[in-house]
Formats: C-alpha cells, sequence, structure tokens
C-alpha cells in the first residue's frame, strides 16, 4: 500500500511551478487578504509567504492528508498561514477576503449542481464587495480525458527511492462527468495504490450561468496561461469573475 503520507509527498513531487502557478501568483501578491480554496499541499501561498506577501493567507481543504502536510511544512517557520479543513461549501466567512483562487482545476472537483450552488453561494459571502474568484476549467471540447488512457502512464522515483508507475484510466463518461482511476503502481509489479475521481467538464455557457446566479460578473476569460482569449479550441477556460 502507499500511504495517505507517502501519496502527498508524491504529489508535491509531480507537482513542480510551473505557468499555472506564475499566472496565480501575480493576483496572490496584489491582494491584501486571500482564501485558497482547495488548497490541497498550501504551494502556492508558501510561495507567496516567502515572497513577502504580508496580508492573510488562509488555505480550504476537505482533505486530512493534504492539510498534515501543509502544517508539516510550516510549523517551523512563523509563516502565519491559516490551514482550514472544510469543503468550500462549507466556507462560513463574511466579506473578509479581497481574493478567492481555485487551482488545479480543483473548480472541477464540484461535481452536482448543490455542490456548485454550495461552494459559489460560500464564496460569494467570503469575499469583500468587487473581490475575485479566479479559477480555472479543462475546456471539454478538447476531450482531455481521452488522453487518459494506461498507455500513457510514466515512471518516477519517489523521495523514498521506489521506483514507480504512474497511470490513469477513465471508467466512463455520463453527460459533463467524467469519472477515472488514479493508480500508482511498482514498477513492473503490483498496483500499489488506486484513487477514483469525479470531474465536471462544464462548458463556458455553463460556467458563467452559474455564475451570474451566485452573484458574480465575469470579468476576463483566458484560454492558456499566456492570457490569450479563449476560444473554442483552447486548452483552458481561465475565469476572473467579481463579487457584483
Amino acid at each position: 500500500m502507499y500511504t495517505d503520507s507517502e501519496n502527498m509527498a508524491l504529489y508535491d513531487q509531480l507537482s513542480g511551478w510551473d505557468s499555472s502557478n506564475d499566472f496565480y501568483h501575480a493576483y496572490v501578491m496584489n491582494a491584501p487578504t486571500v482564501l485558497d480554496v482547495g488548497c490541497g499541499t498550501g504551494r502556492q501561498l508558501l510561495r507567496a509567504r516567502a515572497d513577502g506577501h504580508t496580508g492573510r493567507l488562509v488555505g480550504l481543504d476537505p482533505d486530512t492528508a493534504s492539510l498534515e502536510r501543509a502544517r508539516s511544512l510550516t510549523d517551523t517557520e512563523p509563516f502565519g498561514i491559516e490551514w482550514v479543513q472544510a469543503t468550500a461549501a462549507g466556507a462560513a466567512w463574511d466579506q473578509e477576503f479581497d481574493l478567492a483562487i481555485m487551482m488545479s482545476h480543483a473548480f472541477q472537483c464540484l461535481v452536482t449542481d448543490e455542490e456548485l450552488r454550495g461552494s459559489l453561494t460560500a464564496i460569494h459571502a467570503s469575499l469583500r464587495p468587487g473581490g475575485r474568484l479566479v479559477f480555472e476549467t479543462r475546456n471539454p471540447a478538447v476531450r482531455a480525458w481521452e488522453r487518459w488512457t494506461p498507455d500513457s502512464g510514466f515512471d518516477i522515483t519517489d523521495e523514498a527511492g521506489r521506483d514507480l508507475h504512474i497511470f490513469y484510466r477513465v471508467e466512463s463518461v455520463v453527460g459533463e462527468v467524467v469519472t477515472f482511476d488514479d493508480a500508482i503502481a511498482a514498477r513492473g509489479g503490483d498496483v500499489l495504490r488506486v484513487d477514483r475521481g469525479n470531474l465536471r467538464f462544464l462548458d463556458a455557457g455553463g460556467l458563467d450561468d452559474r455564475l451570474t446566479k451566485a452573484g458574480f460578473e465575469v470579468e476576463h476569460r483566458y484560454g492558456d496561461w499566456d492570457r490569450n482569449a479563449f476560444t473554442s479550441t483552447s486548452p483552458e477556460i481561465i475565469t476572473i469573475a467579481r463579487r457584483s
């Protein structure tokens, strides 16, 4: 078996800093108070504090193992980051933040209409008037899940020196929801861990409808991390929405 803590360490190893992090970093560094919804192991907020952000930083995530790793990375330094275990819909702040972000396609984990409504309502309430929500989703027209196959897996050596093989396998596509397995195996050997996930692929129109109903207006939309305009063939739907 591959434990939760080992899996989080591997997640950090695989998730190197890239152009998406740079994109969000610019928004975070220019916002006095920031809520990172689905913060994972806290990479974005940790970098912001290390780079001199002096305001309030809060990471929100429902996953125990992710937050344990985030806390372990801040225990020995006065980073002053708040780590809160809750779902997006469970957020209970009232006009306390200038910016909320949802990175790494975390928005797509809001699978049901109820989850979407509850989460957007809570995030809207947490933002000050004029505050922004910045997030990205994969463009469903590009059908990225068709490339999530065992044949597209890859090898890696983890921090403990174990040789591993990572692969993905789509189980079903029902409407806008893709169900898939994320597997870790010993290289050439047994499967050590399988995590099943569900992601919702909303198109731009569907996103706009739900944002409007939650009290947001779309300020900007991009199709990639270079801020090119969104088109039907763009890999991402990157949205900057303002609390009305």
